[in-house]
C-alpha cells in the first residue's frame, strides 16, 4: 500500500489556483473497447459528442491529427460552429502545413469562434509515421523546425508590415501583414519529453503537455520546463496540461471491476490492431520518450499514488495517452486535485467508453473538482475531499485493485 501523505488544509505552494478541463473529440462510436467498422465521421454521433462536452462543462476539446485521420482544421471549425463556449485545440504537424498558411488557418478559426482557437504543435515522435506524409527529418531537427514554426506563427499574427525570412527550414519574401486572430495571439501548446521538446517548450510554448505520470516524477518534469523558461528570461511560465483516461463507477470496488474488464478488452483490441491508429503503430520499443517513460512506470508498478493505474499503458505499448485514474468520482476527483496541487492547471480526461464517459465525467467529476477550487478561492484553505477519499492510500482500495487481476 502506498504511504498516505499528510492531508492538512494548507494549500501547497506548487498548487494551481484554477483548473480547466480538456476532452478529445471523437468522430464516431468506435472505441478501444468495441472497435467497429466506420466510414470515419458519423455526423450524428459527432454532434452528440460535442454537445455533451458543452453541456458537461468542459473548456476545451482536442482535435487530433494523424496521417490516416480526419483533418483537424476542418473538424475544429465544425466544433466552433456546434458550440458556443468550447475552445477547439487544433493538433498540427509543422511538416504538413507551411507556417504562414498555418497562421492564416488558425487566425480564420479564431475569428470564426470569436477568440477560442488554440494550437497544439506535434513535432512527431515516430519516424515511420512522419514518413507516411513525406517527412524524413530526424527527430532532433523536427523540434528545431517546430521552434522556427512558432516564431513565424507569432510574427504572421502580429507584424504590422511585410517581412521576409530565411531560416533553416522556411524561406519566403515580403509576406504580410497576415490575417489577424480575433484578439490576442492564439495560445501555442507543445508536448514531448525529449531534451529538445523541453528546450523548445520551455523557451517558447504557452502550454506544455504531459501524459499522466506518478506525482513526484511529473513535478520534477514541471520544474524542469519552468527552469528552462526562467533561464530564457520568461516571466510568464508555460501552463501545464496533463492527460488521463479515468475509469469511474459509483464506488471504488465497482470501478475496479470495470477496470479489469476494460483492460482485457483493450489488450485484445490492441493485439488484433483493430482500432484506429493502432493499425499504424510499430512493434517493439516506442521511439518517443513519453511512451518509453510510461512503459517504464508500468513495468515497476501497476499502481501509483492515490489512483494512477498503468496497466492500460502496458497492454497498449503506451500508444498515446493511456494511463488511467480508477475509482469512484470522489476518488478520481481527489486524484486530479493531487495533480493540481503539483502544478497542473489544464486537465485532459477522456475515457475508453468515449461518449458515456464524457457525460459521466461532466456530471460527476468536474463539479467535485470545481467545488474544491471554489472552496479554496473563498477560504484560502483546502477542503476535505482529498482527506476523505484515500484511494490507494487505504487498504480496501488496494484489495479491490488486485482482486480482479488475472
Amino acid at each position: 500500500m502506498t504511504s498516505a501523505p499528510e492531508f492538512d488544509q494548507k494549500i501547497p505552494e506548487t498548487a494551481s489556483r484554477k483548473v480547466e478541463f480538456i476532452s478529445l473529440s471523437h468522430l464516431n462510436p468506435s472505441t478501444e473497447l468495441n472497435p467497429i467498422p466506420t466510414c470515419g465521421i458519423d455526423l450524428g454521433y459527432f454532434r452528440e459528442y460535442v454537445r455533451s462536452l458543452e453541456d458537461g462543462g468542459y473548456d476545451y476539446t482536442l482535435l487530433p491529427y494523424g496521417s490516416g485521420t480526419a483533418d483537424s482544421f476542418v473538424v475544429a471549425s465544425a466544433v466552433g460552429q456546434l458550440t458556443e463556449r468550447i475552445k477547439p485545440i487544433v493538433a498540427l504537424r509543422p511538416n504538413t502545413t507551411f507556417p504562414l498558411v498555418g497562421a492564416q488557418k488558425l487566425a480564420t478559426l479564431d475569428q470564426l469562434t470569436e477568440g477560442r482557437a488554440v494550437v497544439h504543435l506535434i513535432s512527431g515522435g515516430s519516424d515511420a509515421e512522419q514518413a507516411r506524409q513525406g517527412d524524413y527529418l530526424p527527430k532532433d531537427r523536427r523540434y528545431a523546425r517546430t521552434s522556427e514554426y512558432i516564431d513565424l506563427l507569432r510574427r504572421a499574427w502580429t507584424e504590422p508590415a511585410p517581412f521576409s525570412h530565411e531560416g533553416e527550414f522556411y524561406r519566403f519574401d515580403d509576406f504580410g501583414p497576415g490575417f489577424a486572430p480575433h484578439g490576442s495571439p492564439i495560445p501555442i501548446s507543445i508536448g514531448g519529453q525529449s531534451d529538445e521538446a523541453f528546450r523548445v517548450g520551455g523557451e517558447k510554448a504557452d502550454v506544455f503537455s504531459f501524459w499522466g505520470e506518478p506525482l513526484d516524477d511529473l513535478r520534477g518534469e514541471i520544474d524542469r520546463v519552468h527552469a528552462i523558461a526562467r533561464a530564457a528570461g520568461r516571466t510568464t511560465l508555460p501552463r501545464i496540461w496533463v492527460t488521463f483516461r479515468p475509469i469511474i463507477a459509483a464506488t471504488d470496488e465497482l470501478a475496479w471491476r470495470k477496470a479489469h474488464e476494460y483492460v482485457e478488452k483493450i489488450a485484445d483490441t490492441f493485439g488484433k490492431a483493430a482500432y484506429g491508429k493502432q493499425r499504424l503503430q510499430q512493434p517493439g520499443t516506442p521511439q518517443n520518450v513519453g511512451s518509453q517513460r510510461a512503459l517504464s512506470f508500468a513495468e515497476k508498478s501497476d499502481l501509483y499514488d492515490r489512483a494512477l493505474w498503468t496497466r492500460t499503458a502496458a497492454v497498449t505499448n503506451a500508444g498515446g495517452a493511456s494511463t488511467a485514474l480508477v475509482g469512484s468520482p470522489e476518488t478520481v476527483a481527489a486524484a486530479i486535485l493531487d495533480y493540481v496541487d503539483h502544478g497542473a492547471d489544464l486537465v485532459s480526461i477522456r475515457g475508453y467508453d468515449t461518449l458515456a464517459d464524457a457525460v459521466d465525467y461532466g456530471r460527476h467529476v468536474l463539479p467535485l473538482v470545481r467545488q474544491e477550487i471554489a472552496h479554496r478561492e473563498a477560504t484560502g484553505r483546502r477542503g476535505t475531499l482529498q482527506a476523505e477519499h484515500l484511494g490507494n492510500y487505504a487498504e480496501d482500495y488496494r484489495r479491490h485493485a488486485t482482486a480482479g487481476r488475472s
